[in-house]
């Protein structure tokens, strides 16, 4: 491949199709170091694999955990985070038919291989080859397609890694929205990048995971893109009465507007969250969510949930070793408990509908986006998120 580069201005699929493309990335280069904006080579897709170009990309508590060094991902730098995205497809390789040049897509960590017995259960949307326990440093085939300017290896992540101007995919983590022509004056182009992640794990968990009813009671740990989310979906369910539970005051303002009825914050009373709920709710609520990744907080949110009936989804992303807070005998008192990643959605054949719900207003995602900053203040956008001042900020390109 060397020699056959070309950089992105004009860009025209029809000249870089098959070459190495050098183009703007944000790398990082260990964990917790600031990340550098910097020209990088992507390689060509191989077989069965997808290059994208990237037309937004936002940042996930995913990608900040991650970067920070609180799980496997650590160990393998210089690395290329980001998981959240929309985008157009600019090449395919051999046996890739579902999609072409063109295509507006959006990237999930998820994937979703067609072939392997989860793909094929409609129990779960775990595919065997794809899922949120890869935290993948290289693709199946041939290692990793970026490398830096003088060809060292950079490392892939969560089978996406889009804070980059070009990625490539492996297919099965590739969702076609529209096809060629159809998406250049798409309003929804933005928005549609929350669905890579955040808003269709929150909506997802509401609607696939707990099914919430209409008129029933909803509790949110966590007021997070994903925690706004779950309420925005129990809001679209028609619960009757949504409780946000959340430290940062500044979180029940926006939680007003995606169907949060009711707020609290843990160090207003001396009392257990889950008492002053069970007060507020006739014993408990029907479903209770957890998504701020703490161990304290998730025996809340059970401990909320109405005994006999009550269903607690655990949302949240726990990095310590440290085991569930829950004695087996409180099973008996009639709770539950279940995780649920990627809110239960099969990205390749369930996502393409529950985008058209969204573009139909079925889900309102204006009111995720905080804020937009150019890939080169990438750095900037995770201090707004490390401070709590940003929901999803989109990186522009």
């Amino acid at each position: 491949m060397a020699g056959q580069e070309f950089a992105t201005e004009n860009f025209n699929p029809n000249d870089t199709k098959g070459k190495t493309i050098t183009c703007k990335a944000a790398v990082a280069y260990g964990p917790g170091e600031p990340f550098v904006v910097e020209r990088v080579l992507v390689h060509p897709p191989q077989k069965m694999e997808v290059r994208i170009k990237i037309l937004f990309t936002s940042i996930c508590h995913t990608d900040l955990g991650a970067w920070q060094g609180e799980n496997e991902a650590a160990r393998f730098y210089p690395r290329i985070f980001g998981h959240e995205a929309s985008g157009i497809v600019e090449s395919v390789g051999e046996g890739v038919n579902e999609m072409k040049e063109g295509d507006l897509v959006i990237p999930i960590f998820n994937g979703e291989c067609g072939d392997c017995k989860y793909c094929k259960s409609e129990k779960t949307n775990k595919c065997e080859r794809f899922g949120v326990s890869i935290m993948k440093k290289e693709m199946d085939c041939g290692g990793t397609r970026f490398s830096t300017m003088d060809r060292k290896p950079i490392f892939h992540f969560l089978n996406t890694s889009t804070f980059t101007e070009y990625t490539v995919l492996d297919s099965a983590c590739v969702v076609k929205i529209h096809a060629n022509g159809d998406w250049e004056f798409n309003p929804f182009i933005k928005t549609l990048t929350l669905l890579s992640c955040g808003v269709s794990t929150g909506v997802g968990a509401a609607w696939n995971t707990a099914n919430v009813h209409s008129g029933s009671t909803v509790a949110v740990f966590g007021l997070g893109a994903v925690g706004l989310a779950v309420a925005e979906g129990a809001r679209a369910r028609g619960a009757s009465k949504i409780i946000g539970v959340d430290l940062n005051p500044e979180k029940f303002i926006k939680g007003r507007a995606m169907g949060i009825t009711d707020f609290i914050n843990p160090r207003d009373d001396e009392r257990p969250v889950y008492e002053r709920i069970r007060d507020m709710t006739d014993g408990g609520v029907h479903y209770s969510f957890e998504c701020a990744g703490n161990l304290n907080v998730l025996r809340d949110a059970f401990l909320s949930a109405h005994e006999g009936w009550g269903l607690t989804v655990v949302l949240g992303v726990h990095t310590s070793p440290k085991l569930l807070p829950i004695h087996p005998m409180d099973l008996f008192e009639g709770r539950r408990i279940v995780g649920s990643v990627f809110g239960g959605f099969k990205g390749k054949t369930q996502l393409p509908h529950f985008a058209k719900e969204c573009m139909d207003g079925l889900v309102k995602l204006d009111g995720f986006i905080t804020h937009e900053l150019p890939l080169e203040e990438i750095n900037q956008a995770f201090d707004l998120l490390i401070a709590g001042k940003s929901l999803r900020c989109l990186l522009c390109f």
